[in-house]
Parts: C-alpha cells; structure tokens; sequence
C-alpha cells in the first residue's frame, strides 16, 4: 500500500517508547493502548480500567484528561469545516451522533479548526435558542457565565494544593535534622515560635531536638555529628525511593517538570491520562517527598503540572469544555497561569508565563480568565499563608538602596554568567538523558534515584549551604543584611559609630563572610553539576529553584566581592562619586536576585515574564532595569550557543510534534517537495464517493495505519470530495453493521446526497456523508513551504491536501512539516516520533 503519511500513533506506541523509555515521564506509553486496537473501538470510563495496580500496567486508552466526547453530544448536528455537514437525517443511526465520532485517538493532534467551528455553531444554537423561552435565556447566561466559575475553582483548587505542598514540604525537609517535641507536626522555625530564648538563638529552643539530642542524650561531639548525618542521609533515601516507587507504581506521567508534555498538549497534542486524576494524587504526593529528599530540584515547574491537572479534571463539571478539545486547551492555559503565581507568589508573572512560555493559542479572553485564575489562586494561598510570613513565597525580600548606573557593569556580567550556565546546563542535561533513554540505565530507574539521592545527601550535608532547603538558601542570599542578622553572610566588622539611622553602612567582612564565601564555592560548583543528572529522573523535578539557586550563589559571591572592593577602594574614579566612606552603597542580596533571574534566564529563554515573577518576589520597581539587563544579556549569550530553551530541547529530545511558532523558516522548497507520496511511492490510497463496498473500505482500513483518507470522485478522475478520518469509518461501519438492517460485506458506501440507483437485489446503501469533512484545508504544488509552514502553525492543522489543477496529487501532515524542518536544519528526521 501507499507510505505511511498519516501514521496512526496508537498503533505505533511500543515502537515509540522503546526509543524513549529511559526517558522521565514517557514509561506510560508502554502501557496497553487497550481502547484503540485497529479496527475496534471500545469505550471505558471507570478508574478500574484506568489502572490495574495488581498487575502494574496503566490502560491509557480512556483517561481522565480527554475523555471520549460521546453520549453528550446531541443537539448540535451541524459541523462546518471538519465533522458532520448538514442535519444527518440519511439513515436512522446517524440522527444522533454516534459516540466517538469526531473525537481523537491517544499520542494524534486535534485539529483547531474543526473544533472552533463546533464551537461556533454550538454558540449559535443556544444564542438562538436563548430567544424562545425564558429557560432557554437562563441556560445561555450560565453557558456564558461558566468559563469564570471554572476559573474561580481553578485558583481555589490550585492554591489549596500549594498550599497543602507547602506546609507539608518544610515540615518534612526539617524531619530530617530533627524534630518537635511540642508536636511532631511542627517544622523547626514554627516549633520555636513559643519559646523564650533570644532572637539570636532562635533557632536552638529546647522545644527542637536533633535526632542524636533525641536519640543519645546530647548534640555536640563527633558521634552525635555521624549519626545526624546518618539520620539526614537515610530520611532522604526514604523520601526519594518512595517518590519513585510511587511514580513508577501508580502514575508514571507524574515524574519530570510537565512543562514540556504541557507545552505538547496545549499545542494539541493529546496525551492521555498525563492530565488524569491519578496523575494529579501522585504527583502532589511525590512532590512533597522529592523536595525534602534534598534532591537539586524545585516544587514551581511540577505545580504547572499540578495546576492544569486541576484545570483538566474540572473541565469535567462544564459541558462546553468537556466536549471540545479547543476550549479544554483555552482552560489549561489558565490553570498553567494559576500554577505559577502560586509557585512563585507572582500572579501577573504567571499570566505572562503562559502567555510568553507554554500557551499555542491564547485569545484575549483567555487572558482575562488566565488573570482571574491567577488572581484566586494567589488569594487562596495567601489566606493558608503556608509559610507563617503572611507572603506567598519563603524568599520575599524588599531593599531599599537605590543601585548605581556603574553597576550595571557587574549585572550584564551575571547575565553572561546565566547565559553560559544555561547553555551549558541544556546541552550536559540533553546529553545524560539521551544516554539514560539509548542505554541500560534507563531500565533502572529505582537505582538511578537511590544512587543520586545518597550522592547527593552524602556531599550536602557537611556544608550548611546545601544541607538546607534550596528555598531558604536562596532566601538567606536574598537577604540583605541587618543589625540582628545572625547569617555567616552578615558577620561584618561592626563600626556602631559609623551608623546613621537604621541604614549599615558597607563593612570590611569577618571571618564568617570569609567562611561562607568558599562554602558558597563549594556549594555552587555541586548544585552546577548535581542537577544536571537530576532534572529528568522518575521524581517530580522543577528546574526554576535550581537554577535560581547556582544564579543566586553566584550573585552574591561577585556581590559581596564588588562591596569590598568598593569599601576598601572607595577613592578609586568609578567609586569616588557615588559611594564615599560611610556610606551603604552596594547590595549583595541585590546581585544575588539578579544573578537568580540570568540563570533561569539562561536556562528557560524566558525575558517578559521573568522580570515581572523577579519584580513580584521583590516589591521593588526602581530594581527592573537591572533584572531587564541581566536577562536579556543571558537570553542573547545562550542563543548565540544554542537556539533551544531546556524545554523546547526536551520536546525535541522526546520526538513531540510540537511545531514552534517563533522560529521562523526560511528554505526556498515547495509543498510538491514535502508532500506524500513522493516520486517512486505508491500511489495516493483514497476512498471514492460511491463506488466502494463496505468490505473495500474495511480492507483499506486493516491494511493501512493511517488517520484518515481522502475522499475523491473516482480514481480515474481523482477530483477531490473531502477527507474522512479512520476512527470515525471504524465507529461509523461498526454501529451500522449493529443497528440497520441489510448492511453487509457488499454493501456500498456513499458519501454524497444522492448515490446512484442500485438494481434492487442490491444490499442497502450505507451513507456517511455526515462523517465528510467537505472543506479540507488544500495547497497547490507550487505553494511555498513557508506559506504552509505558517498555516500549520496558526490554524493548527493536522493536514493539509496538495491539488494540482484541482486534482488530488498527495497530503502533507503535521509530521511531514516537522521532520522537513528538521531535514533543513541538519538535524535528524526520524526523531519526531508521534504525529
């Protein structure tokens, strides 16, 4: 038969994962595509078919995140552009819309354009119906008032679950050092709350007891520091193995940042179950127990994921989103907007996020809701306020003293830093995770994550800078420092006389800066090299802290370095004028945010919307113009390594058919060059109008693997009718078969209004005409490539037909588009794995 130009991914899924199984988040696709064998369709909806714990395998086939839009559908009969065209009164089991006719198949793209215009004459029907009686008006305010009361259950759900990994977290992450004896529910800085020791010894209450004080009798000493450390170390292998044991048992989507996947869906990719209720329970589970393990990873990637499993599993409540792929899609955007101003306290940072970073299509209405969502998400948290600061985040700081124009200088050089850093991150990272996906390595999950976790607690635990949460470290390098400050990084040579008012003026350091400057060295250097092997594992694992974490240390290391040369040179020309002896002029903290936001910066390609997430953590406006320097410097250095965020290369790594709208191409070929089949192949396989029976057509269907075909006027002729898609023959010939009598193997199919007479021995006539799409999207031969290029990307085609003088020559689908891209810019084609 023809080449295979539309593959039908479902059937395609082993040969998929094998390529991708050591891979984090894709080992689901192993699992049995039981709802979509060739030539069947079977429908399950109940979580026991979902998952079979017993016997260790997940039965995507009908997950919770795009369910089958059947049983529901009645009502709106007419489809323009895609699915049902005209009232379907041709035969008596087409009246209504069969269930799953005009849904999609696991690992297929949804096609934008059929799915608007449902939507489209969806709103038309109730709009005209609104005029004919008062419950019909009732049931079009709530249609229309339903997109906002998604949004507020959105940020309630979001912001309860932030929340809820919040408090759980730093509870678990102390349980590793200690515990409270007022409760052991208590994490160590709520545990000393009541206590009556001083501001400087907050921290050593009676109340907290370290594991050798609780165990031995005493804290200090040689044998009480070993067994702590003992202590540390066993508490993190116990929270990371049961991180991955529950990911790879229960819910293998739940591993990884989702960022990538997400992207991938709101493209219109589906991936079934990766948004599902199980999903959403192991992942805000694992995310707890892989943050306390220690583990160089952050919870603000992961609640993205969190977030849109919220947006996705209440779609359900609201008919209108629950039968369209497009409007679903509209609704994840949202949530993912609501996901990060929950992570990191920044809800308008969120909305840009969305905007700039993960949403394909984002109308401005999505705006509005996406802002909504963000907006009570944030509320939602701020009311938990998880972490007793009556702030939304752990690292919230203010500074007052205004930066200097010279300072600049040291900012673009942090935004070189981060340019580097992130260039070099995604290349090792891209590296080691296509080595665990084509080696051994990736059959052993268990072990990769018990092997890094007691790396990665054996190296922490000595230094105070990586024992601690990467959260409160980067708080504490945020921190600018005060007169009670008790920090390492705030022991200065105190000089009381010099002071005015409240302001410290800049101070020779004491040995305690000293010390903590090489322990922050050390620190850097293991966070640089530890995440890279980190990122990627079956544990749920945010880059954002990470990141944030190395561009931090490194900040406040150059920062503090710029305050003493500008203590102790003061009477150099680039100091004279601006910072006299005396005076508070440089800010380490300052230096450590800017230094934060060019690594992430550097890692994600991020600019608008980190500025605006680094402005809300901050409070601070006159700080922009720094931060917009810093990020920008890195975005220009790591582009001019490397073109991809760590994202988008994950995307490719993991072979999605994600079609980038902001690259531009630019290659002189044409759609005849693209097209299927090309010169040599077999020819074009097509259904006629009128002309084939049943048994043909199921012949064709059993042979092929593709998603659809073209419909023509005869095969001599090869003028073009339209295109039907392979699930909805399958669905269409299987329930004719059940339920009209006198279809049978030689029946014919017709796809037009009036078939042509038949003697009258004949079988019965089957009709599908209201399966046809009879506006396909078609192209010449001659169309420029990047004509077609631009229509995949903004009407978000699955296919495109190819004509030559009306008549049909080949199809060019999503597929075809990405490896010709790929093909022009020398990677390899063959990598993009689904459709």
């Amino acid at each position: 038969m023809s080449p295979s130009w539309i593959p039908k991914e479902a059937g395609n899924g082993r040969e998929a994962v094998m390529l991708q199984y050591g891979n984090c988040c894709l080992e689901a696709l192993a699992m049995d595509q039981k709802g979509y064998r060739r030539g069947s369709f079977q429908s399950s909806t109940s979580d026991e078919d979902m998952l079979e714990i017993a016997g260790a395998s997940v039965d995507l086939s009908m997950a919770d995140d795009d369910p089958p839009l059947d049983r529901e559908m009645g009502g709106f009969s007419t489809y323009n552009g895609g699915g049902m065209n005209g009232k379907s009164t041709m035969m008596d089991f087409l009246e209504e819309p069969l269930p799953g006719v005009g849904t999609y198949e696991d690992f297929n793209t949804i096609d934008w354009v059929r799915e608007k215009s449902r939507d489209r004459d969806r709103h038309r029907e109730i709009t005209n119906r609104s005029k004919e009686s008062t419950w019909a008006l009732l049931h079009s305010v709530s249609d229309a008032f339903s997109g906002w009361l998604l949004m507020l259950f959105i940020g309630l759900l979001a912001g309860s679950l932030a929340g809820l990994i919040d408090i759980s977290a730093h509870w678990m992450t102390d349980l590793k050092e200690g515990v409270c004896l007022a409760g052991f529910w208590f994490n160590h800085e709520h545990c000393c709350w009541k206590s009556n020791t001083t501001f400087t010894d907050r921290d050593k209450c009676p109340e907290w007891k370290s594991w050798s004080q609780l165990i031995l009798g005493y804290g200090e000493g040689a044998f009480a520091y070993i067994l702590n450390y003992f202590m540390y170390v066993v508490w993190a292998l116990m929270f990371s193995l049961l991180a991955v044991l529950l990911v790879k048992g229960f819910a293998p989507y739940a591993c990884g940042s989702g960022i990538p996947e997400i992207k991938t869906i709101l493209s219109g990719f589906i991936i079934r179950g990766y948004l599902g209720k199980w999903t959403l329970v192991i992942k805000t589970i694992t995310l707890v127990l892989a943050v306390s393990s220690g583990l160089s990873l952050g919870k603000e990637g992961p609640l993205v994921h969190v977030a849109c499993c919220c947006g996705n599993i209440l779609c359900h409540l609201f008919t209108k989103y629950r039968k369209n792929e497009a409007k679903r899609r509209e609704v994840l955007s949202a949530a993912a907007a609501a996901g990060v101003s929950v992570a990191f306290g920044a809800p308008i940072g969120g909305v840009l996020f969305s905007l700039e970073e993960v949403s394909y299509y984002f109308p401005l209405k999505t705006l509005w809701r996406s802002f909504f969502a963000a907006l009570v998400a944030a509320f939602t948290l701020r009311s938990i306020n998880p972490f007793g600061n009556s702030r939304l985040v752990l690292f919230y700081v203010e500074f007052h003293m205004p930066w200097h124009l010279l300072e600049l200088v040291p900012f673009i050089l942090l935004g070189i830093f981060g340019g580097l850093w992130g260039a070099f991150f995604i290349r090792s990272n891209i590296a080691w995770c296509r080595r665990r996906k084509t080696t051994r390595l990736g059959k052993y999950p268990v072990l990769e994550v018990f092997v890094v976790t007691a790396i990665t607690a054996i190296l922490a635990f000595p230094n105070e800078y990586t024992r601690m949460s990467t959260s409160e470290l980067i708080s504490e390098l945020f921190n600018d420092c005060g007169i009670l400050d008790s920090s390492k990084l705030c022991e200065y040579v105190n000089d009381f006389n010099s002071t005015k008012g409240d302001d410290l003026p800049d101070r020779a350091a004491g040995p305690g800066v000293y010390t903590a400057m090489w322990q922050l060295a050390l620190a850097l250097i293991m966070k640089v090299f530890i995440t890279i092997f980190t990122f990627g594992m079956k544990v749920p694992s945010g880059l954002f802290i990470p990141s944030m974490a190395v561009g931090a240390i490194a900040g406040r290391l150059l920062g503090v370095a710029v305050e003493q040369l500008a203590f102790y040179h003061h009477d150099w020309a680039i100091f004279s004028g601006w910072c006299s002896q005396g005076a508070d002029c440089i800010t380490p903290g300052l230096y450590a945010m800017v230094g934060a936001a060019a690594c992430l910066g550097g890692v994600t390609r991020m600019t608008v919307s980190l500025v605006v997430i680094m402005f809300e953590l901050t409070g601070g406006l006159e700080y922009i113009v720094p931060l917009m320097a810093a990020a920008m410097t890195s975005k220009w250095v790591a582009d001019a390594i490397g073109r991809e965020g760590i994202y988008d290369a994950h995307i490719r790594l993991n072979g999605y058919p994600f079609l980038e709208a902001k690259e531009e191409f630019s290659h002189k070929t044409r759609a005849m060059d693209v097209m299927r089949p090309r010169k040599n192949d077999p020819p074009l396989t097509v259904i006629t109008q009128d002309s084939m029976t049943v048994e043909d057509v199921e012949t064709i269907v059993t042979k092929t693997t593709y998603s659809g075909y073209p419909v023509v006027v005869s095969r001599a002729s090869q003028r073009l009718v339209g295109f039907v898609l392979r699930r909805d023959l399958i669905i269409s010939i299987e329930n004719a078969r059940k339920k009209q009598d006198g279809i049978v193997s030689t029946s014919i199919i017709c796809f037009t209004d009036y078939c042509p007479p038949l003697p009258p021995s004949s079988p019965s006539v089957l009709k599908l005409r209201s399966i046809l799409d009879l506006s396909p999207f078609t192209v010449t031969d001659e169309t420029p490539m990047e004509i077609v290029v631009d229509i995949f990307r903004k009407l978000g085609l699955r296919q495109c037909l190819v004509t030559h003088n009306g008549k049909l020559l080949g199809i060019i689908t999503k597929k075809d588009v990405l490896k010709h891209i790929a093909q022009m810019a020398n990677q390899d084609p063959e990598s993009i794995l689904f459709n």
